[in-house]
């Protein structure tokens, strides 16, 4: 049976500060749990919401998340927390580690 009818998450945006465009990295990370399209945006929503993170692509299918951020505003284990936070409503459970990560230096 089908239950992610009445899991619907409106994605969010986000427009990144000067601050947070000042160093940027990415890390792709392997993320576990997520069966829908909403579970895709409820991690990203959450991915959003921490402070240093720029951009995140997320897709439920592969179990994959792409994160650009700022290692000098947060943490690769903050971004790690925030996916599992994004399964604190009692029905979900995300879990997520790190694959590949890479530093950029400064944008502009």
């Amino acid at each position: 049976m089908n239950k992610n009818h009445d899991c619907h998450v409106e994605p969010i945006s986000k427009d990144a500060t000067d601050a947070e465009l000042a160093q940027i990295t990415y890390v792709i990370l392997a993320v576990s749990g997520m069966g829908c399209p909403n579970c895709s945006a409820r991690v990203r929503n959450s991915l959003l919401s921490l402070n240093g993170v720029v951009d995140a692509k997320v897709n439920h299918a592969s179990g994959s998340a792409a994160v650009l951020y700022n290692p000098t505003m947060t943490r690769i284990e903050n971004v790690i927390q925030a996916v599992a936070q994004a399964g604190n409503d009692g029905r979900h459970r995300y879990t997520a580690q790190p694959l590949f990560e890479n530093f950029h230096e400064a944008i502009g």
